[in-house]
């Protein structure tokens, strides 16, 4: 789909990622279309599921939830059953907000938000290491974020974005 980006399509995606509340309106003034065009262009977009979803992000801090945790797991026996387990039991845990598998000595990395340390020893007591098929979990609490975006580089996909 990538290759089929013409450059106001990267532009609308662009301004999307910046700001998803904006109207079509506004977003079609900016990329210089009227708004019939500039929705069905977005439409599409979504249709293909090049936009997977539209989402506001919260202040984690405003909601006293800004204790972060990167875990990385790696479990006793990496079998095909244990990794389903794992995976729907992390499907689950609303303290994990991302889940990627690995490649390496270890099986998982997961991002944790937590409000403090206490809960982020009972989730670690209580749910991950109580699934039974966890042998090391090696945790880094974050101390500072220094970079923290959603917007894919689409510059990388389509040069004319700007």
């Amino acid at each position: 789909m990538a290759d089929e980006l013409d450059p106001v399509d990267a532009r609308i995606l662009d301004i999307l990622q910046q700001d998803a509340g904006l109207s079509v309106a506004d977003i079609a003034e900016r990329v210089g279309l009227s708004a019939s065009p500039c929705w069905r262009r977005i439409k599409r977009l979504e249709d293909s599921g090049l936009i997977r979803k539209r989402v506001t992000l919260l202040n984690a801090a405003m909601l006293g939830l800004d204790f972060e945790v990167y875990a990385i797991v790696k479990l006793s026996l990496p079998s095909r059953e244990n990794l389903d387990v794992f995976e729907a039991a992390v499907g689950a845990w609303p303290e994990v907000v991302q889940c990627a598998t690995i490649t390496g000595r270890e099986d998982y990395v997961l991002r944790i938000i937590t409000s403090d340390m206490h809960a982020f020893d009972r989730f670690l007591r209580e749910k991950l290491l109580s699934l039974g098929i966890v042998s090391d979990c090696e945790s880094h609490i974050v101390t500072r974020g220094v970079k923290d975006i959603t917007a894919l580089p689409l510059g990388l996909v389509t040069p004319h974005v700007t």
